[in-house]
């Protein structure tokens, strides 16, 4: 179910942007349309996750199909920007209820000993879509055009709601949850410390991820790349990622998550020191591989560190604060870089200006590895 819904959610990143400027939108649509698909789960991730601490996956993941369903077929049967935007409140909202529903789900059926490889395993499946999602948006526009591929979309939240209907009846809650304390306050997760740096550690790759999501499919517009290859250029992202993850468990056993992510952060750093410098497609997939091997290794090292740090009966809610931080970034970010790359008329100094902050978090994040040295 997380796969069909990664599909639609990363091809509707695609499509959306690439609709929105065939339909003479600004840079700052683009980025507003962006900002959408994360503004509601800003506002309520912490609220998703402790409701899913109580009730588990199965009723969150229902609701999560229909709001990506009904969002890939707005714009695909009312052409206009209007639609956008509704599509993107639908399509991030859903998308991000699946998200810690599921996260939540695979921690508490995991043991501690099989964490992170059951992360990892989640973690190819996002890979997977990763790939998927937007070759199959790149190559539908091409094909069909822009409204069709949203129908192209809309297909798989039904399929996800097929498998939903045939596993439901064999579906159970893993061990038993500890029931969240009452008095519970988002407060004191950011007081824990090793919370707190997974959160902005988290944060910093979450704006790494979305300056590619954002930022490519604007730059390769810009320099006349077509909608195809564009989109082989961030399915090449998700072939890395999932390269990656499948030699996590070799990666596990030879680094700590520290390790990792400081590394992970160092390499993406580079790599957007020189994106906006080449304009040759071999050098842009070679770029678009690399950086997808970096980010690509952090979510099961995060997801781990997050279950290990969160007190009895709060991980949903944990994995809520993780999400808020996320689509904090998912938000405001994307308005940021299309102001800014309209006020600079370019996109090299935003991806400049990433580098340097990517490169701020690798000291922070080798400053945990000497603490846990």
């Amino acid at each position: 179910m997380m796969l069909l819904a990664h599909i639609t959610f990363t091809g509707s990143r695609v499509a959306l942007s690439l609709y929105a400027l065939n339909l003479h939108a600004s840079a700052f649509t683009v980025g507003l349309l962006m900002s959408l698909l994360a503004l509601i789960p800003m506002l309520c991730s912490v609220l998703i996750g402790r409701w899913t601490d109580r009730i588990g996956a199965v009723v969150p993941a229902m609701i999560s199909l229909a709001l990506m369903f009904a969002g890939a077929l707005l714009p695909g049967s009312l052409r206009s920007v209007d639609s956008l935007y509704a599509g993107s409140v639908l399509l991030g909202s859903g998308f991000t209820l699946m998200h810690v529903a599921v996260n939540n789900a695979v921690g508490h059926a995991s043991t501690a000993e099989h964490r992170k490889r059951d992360f990892s395993h989640l973690a190819l499946g996002f890979s997977i879509s990763s790939v998927c999602g937007p070759v199959i948006a790149g190559f539908s526009i091409d094909y069909l055009g822009h409204a069709n591929t949203f129908l192209v979309l809309a297909a798989f939240p039904l399929m996800g709601s097929a498998v939903l209907v045939l596993v439901h009846n064999t579906t159970r809650r893993g061990r038993q949850h500890v029931a969240p304390p009452a008095d519970a306050r988002v407060m004191d997760l950011l007081r824990n410390a090793p919370l707190r740096a997974v959160f902005v550690v988290s944060g910093l790759l979450s704006m790494g991820w979305d300056l590619f999501t954002f930022m490519v499919p604007l730059q390769g517009a810009r320099i006349g790349l077509s909608a195809s290859t564009i989109g082989i250029i961030m399915g090449t992202f998700g072939v890395a990622t999932f390269v990656v993850r499948a030699a996590m468990p070799w990666i596990a056993r030879n680094f700590s998550e520290w390790q990792t992510l400081t590394g992970a952060l160092a390499l993406t750093a580079f790599v957007y020191l020189l994106f906006p410098l080449f304009s040759a497609v071999p050098v842009l997939l070679a770029l678009a591989f690399l950086l997808g091997l970096g980010l690509g290794a952090c979510q099961p090292m995060v997801m781990s560190l997050i279950h290990v740090a969160a007190p009895a009966g709060r991980t949903g809610e944990a994995v809520g604060v993780r999400t808020t931080v996320m689509n904090a970034s998912h938000t405001f970010l994307p308005l940021t870089f299309g102001a800014l790359g309209a006020a600079f008329g370019g996109m090299t100094p935003i991806f400049w200006i990433l580098s340097a902050c990517m490169a701020g978090g690798a000291f922070f994040a080798g400053k945990r590895i000497r603490r846990h040295a």
